[in-house]
This record gives structure tokens, sequence and C-alpha cells, in this order.
């Protein structure tokens, strides 16, 4: 009874995973045939579309054409009852085959069909026509300028076409059958029998109790054999999951790294990457679908084909106490990888890409900085030499000529002092920002110094000043920076506008994070080549501007600069009347 019982039962288990089995192999087999009956149908309307495309082509029929034309080859197409659309490459329809009145149709670059053929170069849909009120099968292709859409009308002809033959369902039916009679009255009868000595075996010795001498297990001693792959498996189980720790542990410290890094086996083989190292390679190579593996075919890492031939190819081992290894610099798209290659002991190698855009900006910034401050040194410098020369050589120079020398010997030095204090500010803003003390500050008393120290020179140009800001106005920021941010805009308009200008700074608008503000002048506009570039260090829109006007060249630098600093931005633009504005805004916290 207990024999039959368990034989029952196993019987059960192996036909259950059959059914389970042949259900899968049907369903697979059915969907297999399905998509092939399926691509049958698109490759009948792929050849409509083809041939509508070869029509337009030879006919030269464009986007503003009589695509009319196109129902000449109705009568030799495969079937007669086939619907074709074009459709332009912004989603106009240029023709419909059962619509008279096509043009009227709705845009379809949104259309299901449509948006598959855009991405993928073909697309197929099964959805109703609203145009129509029929249900269609619906293929596009697309053809750069536009798309052809062949469609057939989803009816009982499509649906019956679509299905599979279910004559492989009878045959998979039929041998199942005759397997599990098979199984049950041949291979459970042998497979209970083993089981049942396996089962006394194991009670009796996990009971410690001595196994009776005679009883004989299988062939290969199932039991002992059972048991110890049972203990190898929980071994091998054990060191893998331990590894499998191992490794999303490592995953996990390489995806928080801002360095892409792979590794690779000695047949270059891909082995292990983080999501940076992928990104890199997408934006190096221009595409979005590389993957680590195809790193050596793109062009900008022929460096390390290069370097890895001269070691994969070789027989001999790499010796010697340190890795070979090579470095280069990639330049894309205005960003800068450093690119290092690694190569171990047993062939195998690692890819490091770090992105040093940021330093190597920085790097050739700081380079044209120096230079610009080089260039810009020299002139005040050479002017003071000049007139103290001109003093010192000759001995008989008038005392109202002394005095002249000296005045301008001392305006220079003054222009010098300004470019070094200037200078020294731009770099605490943008290398030593965290240093400066942030907390809310009243904005108007602020503009109110700066209007102070700039009176005089207001009122010798006859300046009119125009300033909105309220009282409760209050920004979170550094008191000596918001200085510095009014007094160069305003400043720039007084060097830069003329006399009897009008200069207006309002607080125009404000939400949750930011004011809003406005510094505008009606002196003369900037050309609208330059005003992109009027926030670069020593930028001028005409040589010896600046100089002339006693500037030092970074004043809008270090407006730009110290607004960023306040976490907003600054932009410029000219007034249709004459003048420009500049535009900004400032954190309230």
């Amino acid at each position: 009874m207990v024999k039959h019982s368990f034989r029952g039962r196993i019987f059960l288990y192996f036909i259950v995973s059959f059914i389970v089995f042949t259900l899968a192999i049907l369903e697979y087999q059915y969907q297999r045939e399905k998509k092939y009956r399926t691509k049958q149908l698109e490759i009948t309307l792929d050849n409509v579309a083809e041939i509508t495309h070869r029509f337009i082509d030879e006919n030269q029929l464009n986007v503003g054409g009589d695509f009319k034309k196109i129902d000449d080859i109705k009568r030799i197409l495969p079937q007669p009852n086939i619907r074709l659309t074009v459709v332009a490459r912004d989603g106009n329809v240029l023709y419909d085959s059962f619509v008279d009145d096509y043009k009227d149709m709705e845009n379809h670059l949104k259309r299901p069909e449509i948006q598959k053929a855009l991405y993928s170069g073909n697309g197929a849909n099964i959805r109703w026509s609203e145009t129509t009120k029929e249900e269609f099968y619906y293929y596009a292709k697309y053809y750069n300028t536009y798309f052809v859409r062949a469609a057939k009308v989803y009816n009982i002809e499509i649906q019956n076409f679509l299905k599979s033959e279910k004559i492989f369902i009878f045959f998979i039916t039929g041998i199942f059958l005759l397997f599990g009679l098979f199984l049950y009255f041949f291979v459970t009868r042998k497979l209970v029998d083993t089981i049942t000595k396996l089962k006394d075996f194991s009670i009796k010795a996990g009971m410690n109790e001595p196994i009776p001498p005679g009883v004989r297990f299988p062939e290969d001693e199932l039991g002992i054999i059972s048991q110890q792959i049972i203990g190898i498996y929980n071994n091998l189980k054990q060191t893998r999951d331990e590894l499998a720790n191992e490794k999303d542990r490592l995953l996990n410290h390489l995806d928080v790294l801002n360095e892409g890094i792979s590794f690779f086996s000695g047949n270059k083989e891909h082995a292990l990457s983080n999501s940076q190292f992928i990104q890199f390679i997408n934006l190096i190579s221009e595409k979005s679908t590389i993957s680590a593996e195809h790193i050596f075919g793109i062009k900008e890492f022929d460096p390390i084909n290069n370097f890895l031939d001269g070691y994969l190819t070789s027989n001999e081992s790499v010796k010697g106490h340190e890795f070979p290894r090579i470095e280069f610099t990639v330049s894309k798209n205005d960003k800068y990888f450093k690119v290092q290659c690694i190569l171990f002991f047993d062939k195998s190698f690692e890819i490091i890409i770090t992105d040093i855009t940021r330093l190597e900006k920085r790097r050739l910034l700081k380079q044209q900085l120096t230079s610009n401050i080089a260039h810009e040194l020299k002139t005040p410098l050479a002017s003071i030499k000049g007139y103290l020369e001109t003093l010192m050589d000759n001995g008989s120079v008038p005392p109202d000529k002394q005095k002249h020398f000296i005045e301008k010997a001392f305006l220079q030095s003054e222009r010098l002092s300004n470019l070094v204090s200037d200078i020294s500010l731009l770099n605490n803003i943008e290398d030593a920002g965290e240093l400066y003390e942030f907390k809310p500050t009243g904005l108007k008393a602020v503009v109110d110094d700066v209007v102070e120290n700039l009176r005089k020179r207001i009122e010798e140009k006859n300046i009119t000043l125009d300033i909105d800001i309220k009282e409760n106005v209050l920004i979170f920021g550094n008191e000596s920076l918001l200085f510095s941010i009014f007094q160069n805009l305003i400043d720039n308009a007084i060097n830069y506008g003329g006399e009897k200008i009008a200069i207006s700074l309002k607080n125009y608008l404000e939400d949750e994070k930011y004011y809003y503000f406005s510094v505008s002048n009606n002196g003369p506009s900037i050309p609208e080549e330059h005003l992109s570039r009027i926030f670069e260090r020593f930028y001028r829109i005409e040589p010896g501007r600046t100089r002339e006007s006693g500037g030092t060249g970074l004043g809008l630098a270090i407006v730009k600069n110290a607004i960023n600093l306040h976490k907003g931005e600054i932009s410029a633009r000219n007034i249709p009347k004459g003048g420009i504005e500049f535009l900004f805004s400032l954190a309230k916290k």
C-alpha cells in the first residue's frame, strides 16, 4: 500500500512536470508558427511598401507633389484590398487609398506603427481606424523623408491566416499520452523500488541505527552517493553565494566611483564593468547602443588595441614588478577623458576612463587667464615705467609737466591695483567660494551703499538713476559679493553708457526660491555677436575699450561668478529702442 502510494506521487510529479514541459513546447511552437505567419503577412505588406516607394521615387514625387498618382499602382498590388497611406516626416498625410479627403486627416506622427518605423525602420500594429471605422493590421516603413504604410483589414480572413495549425498540438498530445503510459508501468516501478530502499537506509542512518547486512542499494549505492552529492552541493552553493555577494559588493563599489572601469580576459572578453564606463564609451562613440565589449571597435580607442596586440598575441608572459600600462587623452564634443589600460600577469586587463573635462578646461582657462593677466599688467607697468624714465632722464622737465607725469603714473598704478584686486576677488569666488559667509542680507541697504559710492560719477555725467527695490527684500548671501554685483553692473553702465543716460534697477518678480532683478540703461547697445561673450574674462567688444574707460575687463566676469555662487543665473539682452538690460536671479534661501 505504501509502495503504491509513493509510486502514485512519483508518477504525479513526473506527469505534472511533463505537462508543464509539454504546454511550454506547445506554446512555443504555437507562437513560433504564429510569428512565422505574421512575418509572411508583413513581407507582403513590405513588398507593397517597396513598390509604392519605387513608384514615388521613379515619379519624383516630393512632399508638395501630387501623390494621387499612386492610384495607378493599385492594379499591380498582390492583393486588391490593401490600404496604402503615405505620411510625411512631420506626420501629415500625403495620400490614403481608402480616404478621398486624406489631406484633412489628422497628424499621424504619433501612430504606434509610425513611431516604430521612425526609430527602427519599420513597425507594425493592430488597431481601430477612426477614419474608416475598421480594424486594420498596419505595417509602416520609413524612407528618410516620408513613411509608406500598408494595411489590411483585420477581418476573420486575416485572423484565421495568423492562427497556427493545430495538427502539432494533437501530435504532441498523443506523444504525451504514450509517454505517460510508459512512465507509469515501467519507469516509476523501478524508481519506487530504489527510492524505498534509499528511504529505509536514510531513516536508519539518521537514527544512527546499524544498517542490516544484506541491504543492497542500487549498483552505484544511491544512498551514499546522494549524501555525498548533497554535501558537495551545499558546499558549492555556499561558495557560490559568497562569490555572488562579493561580486555585488564589488559592483556597488564600482558604481559609486566617478571613473568608468571595465575588466577583460586575455582574449578581450568582457567580464565586469560599471555604469559610468558604458556611459563614457557611448559619449565618445556618439552612439547609444555601444556595450563594453565594443570598445575595441571604436576609433578613439585604437591606442589600446595597438598596446594590447603587442602583448596578447605573444606567447611570453608579462614579466617585471610593474604592470604594463598605457595612458592617453580623448577629446570629444568639448569633453576630455583620460583613458588608462593596465595589463596583468595573466594577460587579463582593465580599462579605466576618467572624465577630466573640468580639470582640463580649468587648466586651459588658467593658462589663458595667465596669458591675459600678463598682457594686462604690461600696459600699466609700461606706462608707469615710461613716465618715471622721462622724469629720471630729463632733469629740465617743467614742474607742471612733472606733476602731469606723476598724476598719469599714479592713475596707472591705481588701474594696476584695481586689476590685481579684481583678479584676487575672481579667484576667491571660483576656488574658495565656500569660505564666504552667507546670511540673510537686506539688499536695499547694499544698493544704497553702491549708489552712494558712485554718486560723484553719476552726477558728473548727469545720469538719471531709478531704483525700485523694497526694504523687505532679503537675500541669503554675502554682503561683500552682493555689493560687487551691483557695483560692477552700475559702474559698467556709467563707463560705457555715455552722458545723460537713464539707469534702471528694479526687482521685477519673485517666487518661492528666487528674486529676479533687472539692471538696464538706454545707452548704446552691444552687437548681438558679442552678447554671449561679455561675461568672459578680459573680453572686449572693441580693442582698447576697457583700457580707455579705466576698467579692468573683469567686472562682468565677477558679476557672473558671484551670482552663480548665490545659486542664480544672469543673461544680457539688447533693448529694442536702444540700450542693454541685464536680467539675473538671487536665491532667497
